[in-house]
């Protein structure tokens, strides 16, 4: 995210504001930025005695802008970062509407302390760094607070990536660690760990530990590390299917009609509907060469003459019944029409109607 890099740029030339609001439904970055400003604004000896860390759950608004008050002690700045923020009541309501005549006690009491967060951001202490970490969740819109964070504080709201973006993602992390990545690996990673950024880097980070600067991270080194089977994983199915390969493609859903702990068949679906969606985008492509197909599916380039392979098997008409199929068969798992077949089966069923 550009307003990451915008953020974490300037506090490393120690360009500091008042307060930092970080928000939103990725927690990756809000810790990314709280970490940093947690461990590199003081120096150890300032942190004793000029750093406070306060929690959502414990502490209420109160409290949080009294401490901000307070003058550093032998130190320029003084730093206090309120973890899961997202849990301080007075954070729930609007503070900036005035409507709140019909509120009870309890939630005018709230408002009250949030306007008082209110006139803090209009005459926040200048030698006091306030980070809020907001996750999951964001402000009211039209409230005071967030009217006044965006106008003059650093606001960052998060957004969860889609799944097509992950692998991209992957590969930017690793670069910028200064090691490299292949396609295959990417993909293996971003389809076995999801879209989960703090769990992917968590992932990630374990697999730099055997690897020298410069180094590759190959799909062999995740499937050894990271637990995924070789031979039975979504990509290996999905290979399997553009070819037609009949017996490799049952391999696999049996093993993962075996394994429906690891291999939930709601994520298999999901799967093989991104999957046949972007097969669906080939067929349309006017530009069938490389570069221009991988952009138009998002995909890197390496992947494209699987797909190619994949649609001459798989023409329009036999598209649209797999849809229907997919359609069908999610219904089937989450019980409807469903006389008591489990998931394993009606995956086993599906396959077998896809390559038929």
């Amino acid at each position: 995210m550009k307003e990451v890099t915008q953020i974490l740029t300037d506090l490393k030339r120690k360009i500091f504001k008042p307060v930092y609001f970080l928000s939103g439904e990725e927690a990756y970055y809000i810790d990314l930025i709280s970490d940093y400003i947690e461990k590199n604004v003081l120096d150890e000896s300032e942190q004793e005695f000029n750093q406070t860390i306060l929690y959502g759950k414990e502490a209420d608004m109160n409290t949080i802008i009294s401490a901000a008050k307070r003058f550093p002690m032998m130190s320029e700045y003084q730093v206090v970062i309120v973890k899961e923020a997202q849990n301080l009541k007075e954070l729930g309501k609007s503070t900036g509407g005035g409507d709140d005549d019909d509120d009870d006690a309890p939630a005018k009491k709230s408002s009250g302390s949030s306007n008082a967060l209110a006139g803090y951001l209009q005459q926040p202490q200048p030698s006091t760094i306030l980070v809020f970490c907001y996750k999951y969740k964001t402000l009211d819109k039209r409230s005071a607070v967030y009217k006044s964070l965006q106008k003059n504080h650093v606001f960052l709201e998060t957004k969860k990536m889609y799944d097509n973006q992950i692998p991209e993602w992957i590969t930017s992390f690793v670069q910028e660690r200064k090691f490299k990545i292949g396609p295959k690996a990417s993909f293996l990673l971003a389809e076995f760990l999801g879209n989960d950024l703090s769990k992917i880097s968590n992932e990630v980070e374990k697999l730099f530990i055997n690897l020298k600067e410069g180094e590759e991270i190959t799909a062999d080194a995740v499937q050894d590390n990271i637990g995924i089977s070789k031979e039975f994983n979504v990509f290996e199915l999905q290979d399997a299917l553009a070819k037609k390969d009949i017996l490799k493609a049952n391999r696999i859903i049996n093993y993962f009609s075996s394994n429906e702990k690891e291999h939930p068949a709601v994520m298999t679906l999901s799967t093989l509907y991104g999957y046949f969606s972007k097969i669906l985008l080939y067929h349309f492509s006017p530009d069938k060469s490389k570069f221009a197909v991988a952009q138009a599916l998002g995909v890197n380039p390496f992947f494209v003459d699987g797909y190619a392979k994949a649609a001459q098997n798989y023409g329009t008409a036999k598209l649209k019944a797999i849809f229907s199929y997919l359609k069908e068969y999610d219904l089937k798992t989450k019980g409807v029409d469903n006389s008591g077949v489990n998931n394993g089966e009606l995956m086993k069923e599906l396959i077998f109607k896809i390559l038929h």
